[in-house]
């Protein structure tokens, strides 16, 4: 300040003179002032404090310098918008799997033909194979190009992929054709293991995957399959295909449909369908029947419930009972929907508790899940036929089981199932097929009158529609092909008369 008689830091030269015009010594204060300043080291760290600057300087410099010229920017996968893939001369099955069978992080296509001659000039003669054979296909995801083809010997009765992930096997997809299992790797198309099918025993997918019985640090498998009279169990081994222990025979157990069930508490329950209602039966029950000694763990809530005979736990009774689907919740856990001739129901899978049911005519289809709204659960997609080709799309809510969103479309004729896919913002695109009443000139629609319909939650009183002509169609998929990014609808078709 102007006022004070002591001199502040600009002044501090003018000072100085001050003092050497007048011949005065700085007075002890200044000295004791100056001394503390060098004892500090003020000047030095003045030094390294520009040594610092510099050295963090350089170093973000050749930050920029090795990410902008130096490390390249990860390239982008090319999609076509649409692709297509025709195969003359071929009959296809009902198999369609989306898997990573190459490297570029987009998810690709497997599928199954049976032809005389493949799309890389190989041949059912070439391979050792009585002509036509089956042509197990993997193509890109991007573009349909052909990643790899295997031949295998016809005839085709089921397929399954998907069965790699956490197991530690070298091998996704497994095969029942002929009278042979095959594993196939899903990258490169090669057999694993080939094993003869199990005598006596007609399996229907899906397998189940179980945890390793044999000891070999790898999950094993169970087939499970029915002759209308008796239900039969079968471990086999994960590594080789061998038979893990002897055959379980469930007696006066007629089953029409089988899934495995893991509880909140690590227990795997085989979930058996029959005509009294659903059951669930012990892996460990299983196992021990099979003479396998295998440290599995016991659900103390299932087994309370547990019949003391059969060691069957009852867990819904209806006599009416035609499909059983698990909901993958994003915490892993899982409950049971049950579609019986007049309702669909929702049971708990940790207690066994019936969270709501919905009163319904008649189910078309077997029902999917998509996220509607925001509170985190699943929702359920149901298609009830209401009679005069008519079907009605009902979305219930996965809480509670209310009517989210429905509308009514002509049933027409080979139409695939609703279905939605899962995005990143907490919501799902849905997916409907048939067609609207208002533009259709007839009560009875027909093949060249199916419409696809699209969804958005957010938009609900719109649905986009595309009129794509599409021959019969033997099943789709509908995925994203990355992680959060490219939804893709794929179709597999072809003639809708045997033989050809």
């Amino acid at each position: 300040m102007e006022s004070t008689d002591h001199p502040t830091e600009g002044d501090s030269l003018k000072r100085g003179d001050e003092q050497a015009e007048t011949g005065t010594a700085p007075s002890a204060t200044e000295l004791k002032r100056k001394s503390c300043k060098e004892v500090m080291g003020f000047a030095k760290l003045t030094h390294w404090r520009t040594a610092v600057f510099f050295l963090s300087l350089f170093l973000c410099l050749t930050i920029v310098f090795a990410f902008s010229f130096i490390i390249p920017c990860p390239v982008r996968p090319q999609y076509l918008v649409t692709w297509n893939r025709t195969f003359s001369e071929a009959t296809t099955h009902d198999f369609l799997a989306i898997e990573a069978a190459s490297n570029d992080k987009v998810m690709d296509v497997l599928f199954i033909l049976r032809m005389r001659e493949g799309s890389q000039n190989s041949t059912c003669a070439g391979a050792g194979l009585p002509s036509p054979c089956l042509f197990v296909l993997a193509v890109d995801g991007t573009d349909g190009d052909t990643l790899w083809e295997s031949q295998l010997h016809a005839k085709f009765h089921w397929a399954q992929c998907g069965l790699e992930g956490g197991t530690g096997r070298n091998w996704d997809c497994l095969l029942s054709h002929f009278n042979l299992l095959t594993a196939i790797d899903k990258r490169t198309g090669e057999i694993r293991w080939q094993q003869l099918q199990p005598s006596g025993l007609s399996s229907t997918v899906p397998v189940l995957n179980v945890p390793d019985l044999d000891g070999d640090k790898l999950n094993d498998l169970a087939l499970v399959a029915s002759d209308h009279t008796q239900t039969q169990v079968i471990f086999l081994s994960g590594k080789t295909g061998n038979q893990i222990g002897s055959t379980v025979v469930l007696d006066s157990m007629d089953t029409s449909n089988h899934l495995l069930h893991c509880t909140t508490d690590g227990s795997y329950y085989v979930l058996l369908q029959q005509d009294t209602g659903l059951y669930g039966l012990a892996l460990w029950r299983i196992a021990a029947k099979a003479g396998i000694e295998v440290g599995l763990k016991k659900d103390k809530h299932w087994e309370k419930n547990a019949s003391a005979t059969s060691g069957l736990v009852t867990i819904y009774k209806s006599d009416s009972v035609r499909q059983v689907v698990r909901t993958e919740e994003a915490d892993d856990q899982s409950n049971l929907l049950l579609v019986t001739e007049k309702e669909v129901a929702l049971i708990d899978g940790k207690n066994l508790k019936l969270l709501w049911r919905f009163n319904t005519s008649s189910v078309l289809s077997e029902p999917s899940f998509g996220h509607f709204n925001k509170d985190g659960l699943l929702d359920v997609v149901v298609e009830e036929d209401i009679g005069n080709y008519t079907k009605r799309e009902i979305i219930l809510d996965g809480k509670s089981g209310g009517v989210l969103w429905e509308v009514d479309l002509l049933a027409s004729p080979n139409s695939p199932r609703p279905t939605s896919i899962h995005t990143a913002n907490s919501f799902s695109i849905f997916v409907f097929w048939g067609m609207m009443s208002s533009e259709s000139n007839s009560s009875m629609p027909s093949l060249s009158d199916r419409r696809s319909y699209m969804l958005h939650p957010l938009y609900s009183d719109v649905l986009l529609e595309s009129t794509s002509d599409l021959d019969h169609i033997v099943t789709f998929k509908a995925t994203l092909l990355e992680r959060g990014r490219h939804a893709a609808y794929i179709v597999l078709s072809g003639p809708g008369t045997g033989g050809r």
